[in-house]
């Protein structure tokens, strides 16, 4: 509940499931490289999975968006477990565009969904409780930065259902969620290459900054949204 302009106490669980993917693969990732027969089974598999991807170079890059797209805007889907195999076929900066652009392709498509269609099919697809534990909060048109911090602090599925029932504008909200996907991005196929070379510890420690990244935002989101109603007025 919202009781005068502040926010119950949230459990952070809303904060790390931002980060949640990138976590679980790097504990995979130590599992993996520490063992010398998991870690040779696994890259023999990404390598024939690249063989496939490389054989359909139109569907392989599209089937790759969609996942992407998809991961956004469901909670239960992730696309990092596809990226070293993503590495393998087109390299880092391919990866690193491929992915972004699946990330910000499933946002944009979460925004349209929730401005088209209502929040009777949200509520199907996204969580009801965090859409209306922030809805109120974002009603007056909120300044770009605070956007920016929704993006980066929430799950990734939620801003845009979050925006598109308040018609926040979209391209506002698509260049907040662009900046924002970026060094997720970035990070994300850095950690798949540090899988496919084994380097365990700069893959540690960058998920652990991640998540510690993220529980920060939603940290800082929250004291903002308990300020009284006036002072969070934009200007």
């Amino acid at each position: 509940m919202i009781q005068n302009g502040s926010l119950e106490p949230l459990n952070l669980a809303s904060a790390t499931r931002r980060v949640l993917p990138l976590v679980l693969l790097a504990f995979f990732v130590a599992l993996f490289t520490y063992s010398d027969a998991l870690h040779t089974l696994i890259l023999q598999l990404f390598t024939q999975a690249e063989g496939i991807i490389r054989s359909r170079p139109i569907l392989g890059p599209l089937i790759f968006v969609l996942l992407a797209a998809a991961s956004a805007m469901l909670a239960f889907v992730s696309s990092a477990a596809f990226v070293p195999v993503a590495i393998l076929a087109w390299g880092q900066a391919g990866s690193v565009c491929l992915l972004w652009m699946g990330w910000t392709l499933g946002g944009a498509l979460s925004y349209l969904t929730s401005l088209l269609l209502g929040r009777h099919v949200v509520y199907v697809i996204a969580s009801k409780r965090l859409l209306e534990r922030y809805e109120s909060l974002v009603m007056t048109r909120p300044p770009f930065g605070l956007v920016l911090l929704l993006q980066l602090a929430l799950p990734s599925e939620v801003p845009g259902y979050l925006l598109g029932l308040v018609r926040y504008p979209f391209w506002r909200y698509l260049a907040a969620l662009m900046l924002a996907e970026l060094p997720y991005a970035l990070a994300t196929v850095y950690l798949g290459s540090s899988f496919l070379e084994r380097r365990t510890v700069p893959f540690l420690l960058l998920a652990l900054g991640l998540a510690v990244a993220s529980v920060w935002a939603f940290t800082i989101l929250h004291r903002r949204f308990r300020r009284p109603q006036h002072e969070r007025q934009p200007q």
